[in-house]
C-alpha cells in the first residue's frame, strides 16, 4: 500500500504548499498553513460516489463537445416556496448545483433549511443531520408546522430524515431512497473512510464535499450544504470549500435582534448583490416583504441624529434610518464608531465634513448605527450619514418627512446614484414628502409622474442648507 503524501493548505484562501509556510503567497496571512494527508491514489470506495469523470445523466463518460453541439435550454428552476430564497438563489435552486449556507452558531442555518424543505411537499427531501437526533428534528419541526403563516398541519409523506455522520453510509441511503433535493447540517460533521482525520478537518470537509459534487453533477439532484463560521467571521473549511461549490449564501444578523440577512457571496446562476430578510420569532422564520416599515421608526419627532435614507441592496429598494451620536471627547482621543457602516468611510465622510464645509469635529466622538442591525454597502447613504453626524452636532432635528440618497465625493460634491426612480418611489409609498437627490440624477428623469417634492443638490452644503435652512 503506498504512503499517503502530506500537504500544506492555507486555512484562508485554500493555496496549497508542499512543505510550511510561515505567510501565505497569495494572501499574505502568517501562520495560517494546516497540515492535510494527500491520499497516493484516488479511492474507488463507496465514499467516492462518481468517482472518476463526472458523468452526464444518461451514465456516459463525459466527452469533449464543440461549443455548438451543446444544447443551450435552461432547465426549470427548483421552486423553494420562499420568495426571498428564491431571489437570493437568483430564481430558484438550479438541478445538480450544490449550495452552501454559512452562517455563525443559533443565527437559524438548520431552522432555515428545516422550514424550506418542509414547504416541498411536492419534492422527496432527504434531510440528512450529522448534529442533531430525530427527536430534536421532529420538536423543531412541530413548532415550525404550528405556526400561523404556515400552510402545513402535518409532516409531507416525502420529507425524510437520517442522522448519519459517515459519507459511506449517506451515500447507500441516497441510492436506496433517490431523494430529488439533499440537505446536509452540517458539512463539518461529516468524515468519510478514505481520509484519516477527525471530521471537520480541511482534508475531511475537502473530500466529502468533492464526493458530494460528483454526486449533484452526475446525478442532476441538488444539495445543500450548511457549514459552520470560524471565530474570524469567514466559513469554515477553509476557502476551499467555496471554491468547490456552485452557490455561497450567507446568513446573518445580530442575535440581539430578531432580522436575520441573507447575503449571496458567491452564485454562479445569479446575482451576488441580492438580499433576503427574515424576522426571527419563537416558532421559526418570517419573511420580510417590505423591510422599510420595519427599519423605520414610527415615531422619531424632536429626536437629533436621525435620518432617513432611500438604500438599495440587489433589485430590492428600502428606507434605512441612520443614528449619529456626536459628543465631545471625555478621554482626549476621539473615538470613531460605525455599526452597519463602514468605517473606513465615515472616517472620510467625517474630513469632508470638516475640510469641505467648516464643522470641527476633530475633538469629537461620533457613533453611528444603522437601525435593525442591518450592514449597508450602499453608497447613497453617504448623505444621510453627514446629515444625522450634523443633526447630533446641533443638537437639532431633521423634520419628519424629508429623505436623502447621495453618494459624497472627497471634495464635498454629491455625486449621483444609480436606480434613482426606484428610489423615489419607495420614498413616496411611504409617505415622505421632500427628498433630496443628486442634481445629476434629474437629466432624463420625469418628475410628474411623482407627488414627492424633489430637491436637487450639488453640494454637501446645499444638502445642509435644504434640511436645516
Amino acid at each position: 500500500m503506498a504512503k499517503d503524501k502530506i500537504a500544506y493548505v492555507c486555512e484562508n484562501c485554500g493555496q496549497e504548499s508542499a512543505k510550511w509556510i510561515g505567510k501565505c503567497p497569495a494572501c499574505g496571512q502568517w501562520n495560517t498553513f494546516k497540515e492535510i494527508s494527500v491520499p497516493s491514489s484516488p479511492s474507488k470506495g463507496r465514499g467516492s460516489f462518481g468517482s472518476g469523470t463526472i458523468s452526464n445523466r444518461g451514465g456516459n463518460a463525459a466527452k469533449v463537445l464543440r461549443l455548438r453541439e451543446i444544447s443551450a435550454k435552461d432547465e426549470p428552476r427548483v421552486d423553494m416556496h420562499d420568495d426571498e430564497l428564491n431571489r437570493v438563489l437568483g430564481g430558484g435552486l438550479v438541478p445538480g448545483s450544490i449550495v452552501l449556507l454559512g452562517g455563525e452558531p443559533g443565527i437559524g442555518k438548520s431552522t432555515l433549511s428545516l422550514q424550506t424543505a418542509l414547504r416541498m411537499p411536492e419534492k422527496k427531501v432527504l434531510y440528512v443531520s450529522g448534529e442533531e437526533s430525530a427527536h430534536q428534528l421532529k420538536m423543531r419541526a412541530e413548532r415550525i408546522l404550528h405556526t400561523p403563516h404556515s400552510s402545513l398541519l402535518t409532516p409531507p409523506e416525502n420529507f425524510l430524515i437520517l442522522c448519519e455522520n459517515s459519507l459511506e453510509a449517506i451515500f447507500d441511503h441516497i441510492k436506496e431512497v433517490q431523494p430529488e433535493l439533499v440537505v446536509i447540517d452540517s458539512i463539518q460533521t461529516i468524515s468519510t473512510e478514505d481520509v484519516e482525520s477527525s471530521p471537520g478537518s480541511i482534508s475531511q470537509v475537502r473530500e466529502c464535499a468533492s464526493a458530494l459534487l460528483r454526486f449533484a453533477k452526475s446525478s442532476g439532484v441538488p444539495v445543500i450544504l450548511i457549514g459552520h463560521i470560524t471565530k474570524e467571521g469567514t466559513l469554515a473549511g477553509p476557502k476551499i470549500l467555496e471554491h468547490i461549490v456552485d452557490t455561497v449564501i450567507q446568513f446573518e444578523g445580530d442575535q440581539h435582534y430578531m432580522y436575520r440577512i441573507l447575503r449571496s457571496i458567491k452564485n454562479r446562476f445569479g446575482s451576488t448583490s441580492e438580499l433576503g430578510i427574515y424576522e426571527m420569532q419563537e416558532s421559526g422564520l418570517r419573511q420580510v416583504s417590505n423591510p422599510s416599515e420595519l427599519l423605520l421608526t414610527q415615531d422619531h419627532d424632536g429626536l437629533s441624529g436621525i435620518a432617513i435614507s432611500s438604500a438599495i441592496e440587489g433589485i430590492r429598494p428600502f428606507l434605512v434610518e441612520t443614528q449619529a451620536l456626536v459628543s465631545s471627547a471625555a478621554y482626549g482621543t476621539p473615538q470613531r464608531s460605525a455599526t452597519g457602516f463602514d468605517q473606513r468611510r465615515l472616517n472620510m465622510l467625517l474630513a469632508v465634513l470638516e475640510k469641505r464645509v467648516g464643522f470641527k469635529l476633530m475633538q469629537k466622538d461620533v457613533f453611528i448605527n444603522i437601525a435593525g442591525g442591518l450592514r449597508v454597502t450602499d453608497l447613497a447613504m453617504d448623505l444621510s450619514v453627514i446629515a444625522a453626524v450634523l443633526s447630533s452636532n446641533v443638537d437639532t432635528p431633521i423634520e419628519s418627512g424629508w429623505c436623502m440618497a447621495g453618494e459624497v465625493g472627497l471634495s464635498g460634491e454629491v455625486r449621483p446614484v444609480n436606480r434613482i426612480e426606484q428610489r423615489i418611489a419607495e420614498a413616496e409609498k411611504l409617505g415622505f414628502q421632500h427628498m433630496i437627490i443628486p442634481k445629476h440624477n434629474l437629466s432624463g428623469l420625469n418628475t410628474k409622474k411623482f407627488k414627492i417634492e424633489l430637491h436637487p443638490v450639488r453640494k454637501v452644503e446645499e444638502a445642509l442648507r435644504e434640511l436645516f435652512g
